[in-house]
């Protein structure tokens, strides 16, 4: 009966943490992406990789994870893809019933995510910003805004490669010189050949303060090359 017990005992910790790495609000293992927001001198770029990966398997290698909202809203989004859909349908809705409040409609989702039987099962991370702030949203009810620098930079990244491009961020965030979309490729092209999950496949929205923003890919700029 002791043995048993002990036996019973030490199982409930693996269990548990194979649990936690499954659900994204727990102890999140984040696979198949790299999403990075970087702010400096009044510009700010959201940019992401494109592989989609199924355990060691890649199924795409050029996959849009960047959005852009309305309102000047840009997303990015790490997880499960339909999940990931369907909270940005949630945060577009709290969008509309709160127009240029960024803020209060990230709050409310992190609380429908939290609260609702439906959403808080959904496996996935957000990472939204405008002109002005950036957020990561996750299922714990968390509402992040990054640090920012003594040069007034912020930058904020999520996914498998987010540690890895946040890094390289930091690194050249204060650099004289160096733009926020220099600083956003530069960081992502380290975590892409750090983190298997990521790729070299970039898709970029940018919003400045006196613009709407535009969208690139890295695609697109080779065409533009070959023409």
């Amino acid at each position: 009966m002791m043995l048993r017990r002990i036996v019973t005992a030490a199982a409930r910790p693996s269990s548990m943490a194979s649990m936690a790495t499954r659900a994204f609000g727990g102890a999140p293992d984040w696979h198949g992406t790299t999403i990075l927001c970087v702010r400096k001198e009044g510009k700010t770029v959201l940019i992401g990789d494109g592989q989609v990966s199924q355990g060691s398997i890649v199924v795409k290698p050029n996959a849009k994870k960047v959005r852009r909202l309305e309102g000047g809203v840009l997303a990015g989004f790490a997880g499960s893809t339909a999940d990931a859909f369907t909270l940005l349908e949630r945060l577009e809705e709290r969008l509309e019933e709160h127009p240029g409040q960024l803020t209060r409609a990230c709050v409310d989702l992190a609380k429908a995510w939290r609260t609702d039987k439906y959403l808080r099962r959904l496996e996935a991370v957000l990472l939204v910003c405008d002109s002005k702030v950036a957020f990561e949203i996750t299922g714990n009810g968390d509402v992040l805004e990054p640090r920012e620098t003594e040069g007034g930079v912020s930058v904020m990244g999520v996914g498998s490669g987010g540690a890895y491009a946040l890094s390289a961020a930091r690194a050249l965030a204060d650099m004289p010189g160096v733009d926020a979309e220099t600083i956003a490729r530069k960081s992502m092209e380290v975590a892409a050949d750090m983190c298997v999950y990521t790729n070299h496949n970039f898709v970029i929205e940018t919003l400045d303060e006196n613009d709407d923003g535009k969208e690139d890919t890295e695609e697109g700029e080779k065409e533009k090359e070959a023409k």
